[in-house]
């Protein structure tokens, strides 16, 4: 979720900043687990090295979760179905030859392999016959496979191959022969309701021929039950047994028996029928009809389908730019119902994608991570805990929490290494890290040298650490070993030949330099980042970029050197405009409001910049900022004889 990994890149030492620390934190009467003690997660992290060091062989980390679109609709997650191929050998009438094959699909009840026969979805087919590209020779195969299932008595695996057969000759257009085999099909269940998708299926697809055929006296027979079977089948219901002139009868049959259940069944059917067709505008209606039946329809508990309704309209929503409708169906969604996993990680996904474009991740993320995280404690999903946990704890810290953003990387740091993740030792230096940003120095020195002493680390994360440990050593005022840790630093990123990395240092050895009064070695070290920043890609280092450029300017306005300030920080802003970079903006522009009232003074530039400067306090949705910034425009212009 963020643009900079602090387990990948070094970072630079902003302690001369104002770090802005959200103190409603402390005050509040929160559980103790959400703030453990430095001493308790140090003896945890000991812990976890440990482990690391007696099991150094550890599988990949988790990917994150495939989030489908909410366009899919699909009301149960996806399962790895059990693949089988059928192949009758070079001699067809032979029942051995089929053996297990015929024997699987004759069981008597609904197995989670059957699924992709019945929706028969090309990458289906390929994976369960393999071989078999051609439609024509599959079906020569299925009819021989259907003559042994009949000559040996197995009549699931006869209705089931019938079945294929049925919808492969709809596909191929041959109506009149699928229709055959669908009522040889359901000859063969002869009342059996083992499996009841199957036979739904089955109904719905003659129907659908049936009505095709505009045989009017046999719709009369089989539609009615069809439409029963449609709309009373819990779950899933096949992608393509349905068309849309039966669902079309189904959703006119239930609004003329006034039954908001079926109406409401029909609807999200259709919905999903036309998002499959990826025709959004036209599942659009039936979601928005949906939306007022589900309070009179959607009273039965533990359901999970209207939670699908409310993303899959979020989704449609999202893609014609209506970011407000689709962050409501979201919210609405989270309250409706406990949904799984995949669905409070696919809210989130949706949240991001519709949230205002800030510098900080929306607020309301917290509350979809946390519905996650609780999916995740009951279900299967135990390996997605750490990252779930790890982003909740990026959330807090984004926003200033940093005491609950500590708790939770410390949760994700003990989830990956009970679960033998490779990532334990990235999560202790983001742990690390965030103890820097809340100002307990001592603690993320703990967890740093407890790192390099266990020597667990890569060699690109041990110039991170060491860089990091400066960073905490020169906050504690050990200056000395500060900069032997640069040292050690720099030379890991010459080493491994990363610029970047290597700019960074300089740039923190700058202000080390400085804060030990050695202005003119501090001025030498930031040009020399300078240099290294200004020879990278573009897009490429910017945030740090800019503020090693406004240092400079700040150390130059120290030493009354005000045209190469200026220069500073005019070219610090057109970096951070040229990367479209808000928080770099805003620094850039403060510091030339700062210049021009204060150190040249200039109220013409000086309004000029603070006009942008609110421009940018509105982008971010900074109302502080922005009253403060209205009052000392109004009072500029006052000063130039300029009423408003």
């Amino acid at each position: 979720m963020s643009s900079t990994n602090v387990c990948t890149m070094y970072r630079l030492d902003t302690s001369e900043e104002a770090e802005t620390q959200q103190q409603q934190e402390e005050q509040e009467m929160s559980p103790p687990c959400l703030n453990p003690e430095p001493q308790e997660i140090l003896q945890t992290v000991k812990n976890v090295l440990e482990q690391c060091k007696s099991c150094r062989g550890c599988p990949e980390e988790p990917g994150s979760p495939g989030i489908h679109r909410a366009s899919s609709g699909a009301s149960l997650p996806d399962t790895e179905e059990p693949s089988f191929c059928l192949d009758t050998g070079d001699d067809g009438a032979d029942p051995e030859a089929l053996g297990s094959q015929l024997l699987f699909l004759d069981s008597p009840g609904f197995q989670a392999g059957f699924q992709g026969l019945y929706d028969l979805s090309p990458p289906t087919l390929s994976g369960v016959f393999g071989g078999f590209t051609d439609e024509e020779e599959l079906v020569r195969r299925l009819a021989e496979a259907r003559g042994v299932a009949k000559k040996a008595g197995l009549p699931m695996a006869l209705a089931r191959l019938c079945f294929l057969l049925g919808r492969l000759c709809v596909r191929q257009l041959k109506l009149s022969q699928a229709r055959v085999y669908f009522e040889e099909a359901l000859g063969v269940l002869g009342g059996r309701f083992g499996d009841l998708v199957l036979v739904a299926a089955v109904y719905t697809s003659l129907a659908s021929v049936h009505l095709r055929q505009k045989n009017k006296e046999k719709c009369a027979q089989v539609v009615p039950k069809a439409l029963a079977l449609l709309l009373g089948t819990p779950g899933h219901v096949g992608r393509s047994e349905a068309d849309s002139s039966l669902l079309t009868l189904a959703l006119r049959r239930a609004i003329s028996s006034r039954s908001p259940q079926a109406e409401a069944r029909a609807c999200f059917l259709l919905a999903k029928h036309h998002a499959r067709l990826k025709q959004p505008e036209e599942a659009m209606p039936f979601l928005e009809r949906l939306l007022l039946l589900l309070p009179e329809a959607a009273g039965t508990p533990g359901t999970s389908w209207p939670m699908d309704c409310y993303l899959l309209l979020a989704s449609i929503y999202s893609q014609r730019c209506l970011p407000h409708l689709a962050l409501s169906c979201i919210r609405v969604a989270s309250l409706r119902a406990q949904g799984s996993p995949g669905s409070t990680l696919r809210s989130a996904a949706l949240v991001l994608q519709n949230s205002p474009r800030l510098p900080l991740l929306p607020a309301q993320l917290a509350h979809y991570l946390r519905q996650a995280l609780a999916t995740l404690a009951s279900g299967s999903g135990q390996a997605l805990h750490g990252l779930v946990y790890a982003s909740l704890a990026q959330l807090y810290s984004q926003h200033g929490w940093q005491g609950r953003a500590i708790a939770f990387m410390a949760q994700a740091v003990e989830t990956d290494a009970r679960l033998g993740g490779c990532t334990v030792v990235d999560r202790l230096v983001a742990l690390a890290w965030l103890h820097v940003l809340h100002r307990q120095s001592p603690a993320a020195l703990g967890i740093l040298e407890s790192l390099l002493e266990a020597a667990v680390a890569t060699p690109d994360q041990e110039g991170l650490i060491t860089n990091m440990m400066a960073i905490a050593l020169k906050r504690t005022g050990r200056t000395r070993r500060a900069a032997e840790s640069y040292y050690c630093a720099l030379r890991v990123a010459r080493r491994l030949s990363h610029p970047q990395n290597e700019a960074v240092v300089l740039a923190n050895f700058g202000a080390l330099c400085l804060q030990a009064g050695a202005s003119g070695l501090a001025q030498h070290y930031l040009l020399e980042a300078v240099k290294l920043f200004s020879q990278l890609p573009s897009r490429e280092g910017s945030p740090d970029f800019t503020r090693v450029l406004l240092r400079l300017g700040d150390l130059c306005t120290r030493r009354a050197l005000a045209r190469q300030a200026k220069c500073y920080y005019e070219w610090a802003f057109l970096v951070a405009v040229e990367m479209d970079h808000w928080e770099s903006q805003l620094l850039a522009v403060q510091r030339l409001c700062h210049f021009y009232s204060a150190v040249v003074p200039n109220e013409a530039r000086c309004v000029v910049y603070h006009e942008f400067q609110l421009s940018l306090a509105r982008r971010v949705n900074d109302k502080v900022l922005e009253g403060q910034l209205l009052e000392t425009i109004s009072q500029l212009y006052l000063s130039l004889g300029t009423e408003r």
